[in-house]
């Protein structure tokens, strides 16, 4: 179990750290101007250069391993909820080191995300452990 609570822990951080970068490559490259192809491709392009955003594609991509790391190990329905802490680190992330503006009804709705994810991680503390099946005798004939 602490193995996976680690595990959850990095790849939130990674989650966190990617989405900043992300949000400051696409700052970088601009809005579309218009809609066309020749747009599309400058963007595309601009992308393809952009450092700050290839190191956000790189740190999800990171984020996402660990997230098929846990998935394989934990129940889904203890895992997947828990990474929606991520919200939680991506707003501190987005108000300290972006400097966005949070806004006191915002922060409520993360404090709320994290009172989730404390009643989820309660249920899987007191979760009834299931009995390992019997084993099946095969009659020799």
């Amino acid at each position: 179990m602490s193995r996976l609570i680690l595990v959850l822990l990095t790849g939130l951080c990674l989650e966190a750290i990617g989405v900043v970068f992300l949000s400051r490559g696409l700052k970088e490259m601009g809005e579309m101007d218009r809609v066309s192809v020749a747009e599309v491709l400058r963007l595309i392009r601009s992308g393809f250069t952009n450092v700050p955003l290839l190191l956000g594609v790189a740190f999800q991509a990171a984020f996402f391993g660990c997230l098929l790391y846990l998935m394989s190990y934990g129940d889904v329905s203890f895992v997947w909820p828990l990474t929606s802490l991520g919200f939680v680190l991506t707003t501190l992330a987005a108000r300290f080191v972006l400097h966005e503006t949070v806004s006191p009804l915002r922060w409520l709705g993360v404090s709320l995300i994290v009172l989730g994810a404390g009643v989820i991680t309660y249920t899987e503390k007191v979760k009834p452990r299931s009995e390992p099946a019997p084993a099946v005798q095969q009659e020799h004939r």
